[in-house]
């Protein structure tokens, strides 16, 4: 019944990339196509103001995000760790804990985020009109928080065995699959024949999880058909103390660092917001763009982390320092290409979500300056998920509290108190203190993972 498995251990390092990473980029871009075209959906079919909706909604869904990577990554170290240490046993019980917890905080998800999310959004932009979309929006995404959160552990579970293709196939469906569903919900029509009311904004939502429901369908099939599977009991699902403390000193962490990021966000968005709902839209727009381009690190980090898990359950430390090193040679040159992309497609791709002049003027602008940034990013992922195969969860949270909340708020602060309160300059000091912090990093990481091993 196990499917062909990769050798985390002596293959390759470039041809693991390769099979890891490729993969996952592949389908992390599908993954990004998906939340371009509903901003694309959203403010070509519905309105502007629904385009600063979808936009406003990042930094709350993006916890979300957050608590289910910070699940993954907890599930990934610990089930890659294991499969190291030639240990199926406890490989299969750490993954079926993670499904216990990953219901118990969807659920929690769901009850918080329809009793306060308003408030959250509310306090980042309080026009009437963009407030109620996004309310409707993320409603649809709070019932459906649980689904979110079970797909993206299932996938974790697979990519520390180094599958990541199964991942890739769902999100290259999923991508096709809202393409054919957005027009439909919002307008509630099938080439011009009425099948219901239109849904408008909240369709999109629908959408989105239904196509997810398929996803984690697949993803628990092509669970079934490997080792962890095979090695499952019933018991496994009734919680055990250790197991769920190893896993939340991975998770928390995760979690907590990545909830930085929706912080970060939640503070640049308020203050792109004192230039008005234009700056709001062309941001958010801007955002989704280039986040496109950045795919590729992250199926990177993807198989970085797999394999420095495996081979510090192993044991083979020399093989981590191999991975580290190659991994930053390949990101760097990858996103020095990505943003030499970005910059001269700035003015073109902000024109698929508008043709308002303003919008395409503020988006344009942010994507020209933090595209110089770009060849600085591997400094803060490759180091990220090296630490994360490392189990060392508690360096990258630290990082996040700095990158994404500390440093953007003096940055900030200072620009509008003693230069200008000016939106170009505001993403000019962000990204030459970018720089600064991403090179201090790579020299911390460096030495800090030698300590480690």
């Amino acid at each position: 019944m196990s499917v062909k498995k990769i050798n985390l251990l002596e293959e390759d390092i470039y041809k693991l990339f390769l099979k890891i990473a490729l993969p996952a980029s592949i389908g992390t871009i599908f993954n990004n196509l998906y939340s371009l075209v509903d901003a694309i959906f959203a403010g070509r079919m519905i309105s502007e103001t629904a385009l600063a909706a979808i936009g406003q909604t990042f930094p709350v869904y993006f916890i979300i995000i957050a608590i289910g990577i910070g699940l993954s990554i907890a599930t990934t170290s610990i089930v890659a760790n294991s499969l190291g240490e030639n240990n199926i046993k406890k490989a299969s019980y750490a993954f079926s804990q993670s499904l216990i917890i990953t219901i118990l905080v969807g659920l929690v998800i769901t009850v918080l985020g329809l009793y306060f999310g308003k408030y959250i959004l509310q306090s980042i932009n309080d026009d009437a009109d963009t407030l109620r979309l996004s309310s409707l929006y993320m409603n649809i995404i709070y019932l459906g928080s649980i689904i979110i959160l079970l797909l993206m552990v299932c996938n974790s579970c697979l990519s520390a065995q180094g599958d990541t293709k199964s991942y890739r196939n769902v999100l290259i469906f999923s991508f096709f699959l809202n393409i054919a569903l957005n027009p439909i919900l919002i307008t509630g029509k099938i080439i011009n024949i009425e099948l219901f009311m239109p849904m408008g904004i909240t369709g999109i939502a629908v959408a989105t999880i239904f196509s997810q429901v398929i996803g984690m369908v697949y993803l628990l099939y092509k669970i079934y058909k490997t080792d962890i599977f095979e090695n499952f009991k019933s018991k496994y699902l009734i919680p055990k103390i250790n197991l769920i403390k190893e896993m939340s000193f991975q998770a928390i962490p995760a979690a907590l660092g990545l909830m930085m990021i929706a912080l970060g966000s939640y503070i640049l968005l308020f203050f792109v917001s004192r230039f008005g709902n234009d700056a709001i839209a062309g941001f958010s727009a801007a955002g989704r763009y280039e986040q496109l381009l950045f795919l590729p690190l992250l199926g990177l980090s993807t198989a970085v982390t797999a394999i420095v898990g495996q081979n510090f359950g192993a044991k083979n430390y020399n093989r981590i320092f191999e991975t580290y090193n190659k991994a930053m040679i390949t990101g760097v040159i990858i996103l020095s290409l990505a943003g030499l992309i970005l910059f001269l497609t700035a003015e073109d791709s902000m024109r698929l979500f508008t043709d308002d002049k303003e919008v395409i003027y503020y988006g344009s602008i942010y994507l020209k300056i933090y595209a110089l940034g770009f060849p600085a990013f591997p400094f803060f992922f490759i180091s990220n998920a090296s630490f994360q195969g490392l189990k060392k969860a508690i360096i990258v949270m630290y990082m996040a509290i700095l990158r994404f909340v500390i440093v953007p708020i003096v940055v900030i602060l200072f620009i509008n108190n003693f230069i200008e309160e000016n939106y170009i300059y505001i993403f000019v000091g962000l990204t030459i203190v970018h720089w600064v912090i991403g090179i201090l990093y790579y020299f911390y990481s460096s030495n800090k993972i030698r300590k480690i091993v």
